[in-house]
C-alpha cells in the first residue's frame, strides 16, 4: 500500500510532466512548484516569470526578495519544503502581453490545486498573493478590488491571508497604500512565525 508521501511524490511527478496548455505556452511547459505533506504554510502566487521558468525555482526573482522581506524569513527557511509549499495558480510561464505577463492559464488551477491540496494536511495558513490567487480561492467572497480584498483580510482568517503581488511593478501601490506595510505586514510576520514556530528576526 502506498504511503501519503508516496502518493504526493507520484502526483508531483504527474504535475511536472503536464502538457495540457502546451500549445499556449511560448517557452513551453515547465511547471514550477514545491510541496511536502509537512508544509504548514501554502503560498499561492500568480505564475512563474521568465527567470523562474529558466531556473525552476519559484520566487527566485526580485518579487521573491520582497515577499521574503514581508514574511521576515531568509531563503533557507523559505525554500524549506517542510515549512512552505509553493503552488501558483498557473504552474507554467504564460507569456507576455502589452502590460506585463499574461494571466495564468485558466486550465491549471482547477486541474491540479484540489488534488495537491488534498495531500497537504498540515497547512494552517494559505497566502493568496495577487488577484488571481484571490479569485480562485475566495471566489464570491473577495471584494471588488484587490485593495479592498487585502484591506478586509481579517474576514478570511484564519485559513487565508490575501496579499498584493510583491512585484517591483507594484511599488506605487505600496506608496499609495501605506497601511499595508504598517498594519498588514507585521500581522503577516507574526502569523507566519506562529504557524512555523520560528522567532522573528526583527
Amino acid at each position: 500500500m502506498k504511503t501519503d508521501e508516496e502518493r504526493l511524490r507520484r502526483l508531483l511527478e504527474d504535475v511536472r510532466v503536464c502538457r495540457v496548455c502546451e500549445a499556449h505556452l511560448p517557452l513551453g511547459p515547465r511547471p514550477v512548484l514545491r510541496a511536502d505533506a509537512r508544509a504548514k504554510v501554502l503560498i499561492v502566487g500568480q505564475a512563474p516569470g521568465t527567470r523562474v521558468h529558466a531556473t525552476g525555482l519559484p520566487w527566485n526573482d526580485p518579487s521573491g526578495d520582497r515577499l521574503r522581506a514581508w514574511l521576515d524569513v531568509d531563503r533557507e527557511t523559505f525554500y524549506d519544503e517542510a515549512r512552505f509549499a509553493i503552488i501558483p495558480v498557473g504552474l507554467c510561464y504564460p507569456g507576455r502581453g502589452r502590460s506585463g505577463d499574461l494571466p495564468p492559464r485558466p486550465e491549471c488551477a482547477p486541474l491540479w490545486h484540489p488534488r495537491l491540496r488534498s495531500h497537504l494536511p498540515a497547512v494552517r495558513l494559505t497566502l493568496l498573493v495577487g488577484q488571481y490567487a484571490q479569485a480562485y480561492y475566495l471566489g464570491d467572497r473577495r471584494k471588488a478590488t484587490l485593495t479592498a480584498t487585502v484591506h478586509a483580510g481579517h474576514e478570511y482568517r484564519p485559513d487565508f491571508l490575501p496579499l498584493p503581488h510583491p512585484s517591483p511593478r507594484n511599488t506605487r501601490w505600496l506608496r499609495v497604500n501605506p497601511w499595508f506595510e504598517r498594519d498588514v505586514v507585521p500581522e503577516l510576520r507574526c502569523r507566519v512565525a506562529e504557524v512555523l514556530s520560528i522567532r522573528l528576526h526583527s
